[in-house]
């Protein structure tokens, strides 16, 4: 999956929580900058234990936050 995709994907699941990058980093145990890197494109390949933890908090599986339903 490319980064474009990714952070396209994670900045339209927060969306539909309605919550901020703050708020999503937070939830997900992860740096602020970190998660805005990502929905920024900065960060093509975040580790799979970012992935998993903003996954969980979006509330949604791996495999549906990299568009794999």
């Amino acid at each position: 999956m490319s980064s474009i995709n990714l952070d396209k994907r994670i900045k339209e699941l927060r969306k539909k929580l309605n919550i901020s990058q703050d708020k999503l980093a937070k939830k997900a145990d992860i740096p602020f900058s970190t998660l805005a890197k990502i929905e920024g494109g900065y960060t093509p390949n975040p580790s799979i234990d970012t992935l998993i933890k903003i996954a969980d908090a979006l509330e949604v599986g791996v495999d549906e936050l990299l568009g794999r339903k």
